[in-house]
């Protein structure tokens, strides 16, 4: 769950979370101001946050694991402090390079004065102690360092982002964020019943364009990934299991209502693909029983597991209202038998 305040959405509606003050450039050129160079940068995610999570599904569809440190931050977050490092959740137990426990220190060091969102996902730069641009950084910085067949420019079509494509898929993106990634939190944090309306007309407007628009296709723009679909996966496999739940985007769900949507969102999930190995379902986490949020909370004896999503907690708190954080669904995705 991404650093989210009910500030966040206007008196009008609209969602906008504050920009980024770190928006620095990694570069494959020798002379940039932050050059690609393995073991210099370290990417710091949160499990549940979809935005961290299209930074993690890239991460490893170029398998950079080598080249760049990895570190997650808790579940767990002080209302006054942010994120922690605690050994839960995934997390590790304390920052591996500073010996932060807060998430908050790492902003700190880079900007004793700063004062905003304790954001993630973050590229840190180990030298120069900037954040920048994640996702494209991650697509081709780096291929200079990797095996062939794993460089970009080496990928079917072009890679995740082929330059024939580019302002297609830039498009779609800046419309995807908009009316899909932040419309689900529009409804979520709706305080009266026009702003949900409207809220809710727009999202699923879009997610019939959407529902349309694969019409014919196995991805977003043919037969191959591209960044488009990493974008558009973190928001779709949240949706049933959390939006429908808790920001109350129950009209119609993916599963059930959207077959085509479906399809896609399994054939990534269950890396029916090669290229997609190792990178979407090896990175989302809702498998993963967590009480420690909810540590009052007994466990009926008659349950075989209760699967207390480790997201959830975090949703719930940025809902307009929501006390209560639900169960979710109890098959969190399908199995893919096409």
């Amino acid at each position: 769950m991404a650093t989210v305040s009910a500030g966040a959405l206007k008196p009008n509606g609209n969602f906008n979370p504050p920009p980024s003050q770190f928006r620095s450039v990694i570069s494959s050129e020798s002379d940039s101001e932050f050059p690609a160079e393995p073991e210099r940068y370290v990417l710091y995610i949160h499990y549940g946050c979809p935005w961290a999570h299209r930074a993690n599904v890239v991460y490893r569809l170029n398998r950079l694991q080598p080249l760049i440190a990895f570190s997650a931050v808790s579940i767990h977050r002080d209302p006054d402090i942010g994120w922690t490092l605690n050994g839960t959740s995934g997390s590790d137990s304390i920052d591996p390079f500073y010996d932060f426990k807060y998430f908050r220190q790492l902003y700190e060091k880079a900007a004793p004065d700063y004062k905003g969102p304790y954001s993630v996902p973050v590229l840190w730069d180990r030298k120069r102690r900037r954040s920048g641009e994640i996702l494209r950084m991650l697509s081709t910085s780096f291929d200079a360092f990797l095996e062939p067949q794993y460089r970009e420019a080496n990928k079917p079509v072009g890679g995740l982002l082929p330059d024939h494509l580019r302002g297609e898929i830039d498009d779609l993106n800046t419309w995807v964020q908009s009316n899909v990634s932040y419309g689900t939190y529009k409804c979520g944090m709706a305080k009266i019943q026009e702003d949900y309306d409207n809220a809710m007309t727009r999202l699923y407007e879009s997610l019939d364009r959407l529902e349309k628009n694969l019409d014919g296709r196995k991805y977003s723009f043919g037969d191959h990934t591209t960044e488009a679909d990493v974008r558009l996966y973190t928001t779709m496999v949240r949706y049933d299991i959390a939006y429908a739940t808790i920001f109350n985007c129950n009209w119609k769900i993916i599963r059930y209502d959207y077959p085509n949507l479906h399809k896609w969102l399994r054939q990534l999930y269950w890396e029916v693909d090669d290229e997609a190995k190792g990178a979407f379902k090896g990175t989302t986490h809702f498998d993963t029983v967590s009480l420690a949020p909810n540590h009052h909370l007994v466990i009926p004896a008659r349950l075989p597991m209760l699967l207390i999503l480790k997201f959830m907690e975090g949703y719930a708190n940025a809902a307009a209202g929501q006390k209560l954080v639900p169960w979710g669904s109890k098959v969190p995705i399908m199995p893919w038998d096409e």
